[in-house]
């Protein structure tokens, strides 16, 4: 059964407009729940003013001990947890597995990452503030708005939840309409873990409870999202120069050297375009593969992907669509790239059977197709025939976007990776980048920018608090109307002594 989109029911004896949230497998209604409007967006960031008073003066080993316990509690219901992302995603039982393993993962390194990275730390004060201390800390910034996606309805938003919450914020979070639940999910277990404050919030709805939250007074705002809705969240969030973490698409390229380990060059294509039915922002999407290695490329990964079948069973490959109306950009980009010479060596128009799309394989596609320029964000590869990897790099760098990129290579990953102009590179795997909690996650250019994850990613969700002590009088103080005549003349001598040779 195909799923429309989420609808807003509204019955004269609701107190509430609410709406459901459905399995894209089967359209049947998961939960229903509330469309929050901007007063309620308004009082959830209010009351977090309060919580994050609270949260802050715990301190980075009291809240650690509570994302700790949290983060016990998630462990103790992943079964649960797993069978909701499954139910409002349609992605397997597997995908929804490891999914919550990295969420896990990346909550633990946070709160326990956080006092090294954030804490206070003494500064070397340089050659004129030498009889001065300094010190550093990153201070909380108070409330953090975070809107996310559907596609990895627990782990892409706890990428900026969790390090929001170890570096001392309070949240309020706007889930995607698809996925509701989860968010509720994620608060509701915080809250028996932290149940004094309303540290970590929930608002449901569509687009206009997300522009709420852009307007709504908090202290910083992390989307991730489309290009064209992170624009908007841009200019809404201007107005009140509320400053943003925007993490968009990508369209991201695969390369394959000349000496290349090509089964696994193509077994990894295959993964990171297809797994999760290609809704990965940094999934594979374009491949670029040495002439000298092409042809056996493309045979093993027509063998591969040939035996990946779409469905809602447990033993399928990957789950449906989960948004119905992307169904008509993967046909549109597919069918453009078919009329203007492509060949679908797996798969084809056919494939597209909604809420489902089987594996599609494309060659020969002109560089200007939208199959190659525009995210589709669907089970298909484009695998275009270049002279090099260094032709390769060249063209991977040819899109505004540049989120991630992987490169198969034996002796040139490292090479090739620093020539591509994007946030992240697996060299030999796929994602890999995405799995480890201590390296920042985000693009440039149409991707967006900001991080989450990592050091980067803590950083993101505080201030920096500068401070210096004056411990004992200078000998030469040129920061005084009461310096003498001289004092400008020995510092520049000074000066020339350390620095000048």
């Amino acid at each position: 059964m195909t799923q429309t989109a989420p609808t807003k029911p509204l019955r004269p004896d609701d107190e509430q407009e609410r709406f459901a949230s459905l399995d894209p497998r089967t359209g049947e209604v998961v939960a229903h729940h509330p469309v929050h409007g901007e007063a309620e967006v308004r009082a959830a960031v209010e009351s977090g003013r309060v919580a994050a008073a609270f949260w802050a003066d715990l301190g980075f080993d009291g809240r650690k001990a509570r994302l700790d316990a949290w983060r016990k509690l998630l462990v103790r219901r992943l079964a649960e947890f797993q069978a909701l992302i499954s139910a409002e995603t349609g992605k397997s039982a597997d995908d929804a597995r490891t999914e919550l393993a990295l969420v896990v993962d990346h909550l633990h390194w946070a709160a326990r990452q956080a006092p090294k990275t954030l804490g206070r730390r003494k500064v070397k004060p340089g050659m004129l503030m030498y009889n001065h201390a300094a010190t550093l800390e990153y201070r909380p910034l108070g409330v953090v708005g975070v809107i996310g996606p559907w596609n990895y309805p627990a782990f892409t938003p706890m990428g900026s939840i969790a390090y929001a919450l170890a570096a001392g914020n309070a949240v309020v979070f706007k889930p995607s309409e698809y996925t509701p639940g989860v968010g509720v999910f994620l608060a509701d277990t915080f809250a028996e873990a932290v149940p004094e404050y309303p540290v970590f919030q929930v608002v449901t709805g569509f687009g206009e409870t997300g522009a709420a939250l852009c307007t709504s007074g908090v202290d910083k705002l992390a989307f991730t999202g489309s290009t064209s809705t992170g624009r908007k969240v841009m200019a809404a969030c201007a107005a009140t120069l509320t400053p943003v973490l925007v993490e968009c698409g990508g369209k991201d390229p695969l390369i394959v050297a000349e000496d290349a380990d090509v089964a696994a060059a193509a077994d990894g294509a295959v993964w990171g375009g297809l797994f999760n039915a290609g809704q990965t922002c940094a999934g594979v999407e374009r491949v670029y593969v040495a002439d000298a290695v092409y042809d056996e490329f493309v045979r093993i990964v027509v063998e591969k992907a040939g035996k990946l079948k779409p469905g809602g069973e447990p033993g399928a490959d990957f789950g449906p669509i989960t948004m119905p109306r992307q169904v008509e950009v993967i046909r549109s980009h597919v069918a453009d790239a078919l009329e203007r010479g492509g060949r679908a060596v797996v798969g084809g128009l056919e494939s597209i059977r909604p809420p489902y799309v089987g594996p599609v394989v494309l060659v020969d596609v002109p560089e200007d197709s939208t199959a190659v320029t525009e995210e589709t964000f669907g089970p298909t590869l484009v695998v275009s025939r270049v002279a090099d990897a260094d032709e390769a790099v060249r063209r991977a760098n040819s899109l505004p976007y540049g989120l991630g990129a992987t490169v198969f290579s034996r002796n040139r990953g490292e090479e090739l990776a620093a020539g591509l102009r994007c946030g992240m590179v697996s060299v030999n795997s796929v994602l890999a980048y995405a799995s480890v909690p201590g390296l920042p996650f985000g693009g440039v250019g149409d991707s967006g920018f900001g991080r989450i994850h990592g050091e980067d990613g803590l950083r993101e969700f505080a201030y920096a608090h500068a401070v210096t002590r004056k411990r004992f009088a200078a000998a030469l103080d040129p920061m005084t109307y009461d310096r003498g005549p001289r004092t400008i003349k020995h510092v520049l001598r000074l000066v020339k002594v350390l620095y000048g040779r």
